[in-house]
């Protein structure tokens, strides 16, 4: 009767192991998909940020130029 006792809190501590090493491995795994998202959405909207200043860049350099050019050519034409 106690070998049998033993063997029966074994297998019950082993399943009980089993259960919460499992249930430790899947919110480990949900972890690591939530930091794998968060470095995902960062980089994304660190890019974004990137892309919008060179845009702004762009556009302010343009602005630039064309009104340039076109003094430089309404002088020409005054002249």
């Amino acid at each position: 009767m106690r070998m049998r006792q033993s063997i029966s809190q074994f297998e019950t501590a082993f399943e009980q192991e089993t259960s919460l090493e499992r249930r430790r491995r899947e919110q480990l795994r949900r972890r690591a998909a939530n930091r794998s998202r968060a470095r995902k959405i960062n980089r994304t909207e660190q890019d974004g940020k990137v892309r919008f200043s060179v845009l702004a860049v762009c556009l302010t350099v343009t602005v630039v130029v064309v009104v340039i050019v076109m003094f430089e050519a309404l002088a020409f034409l005054m002249s």
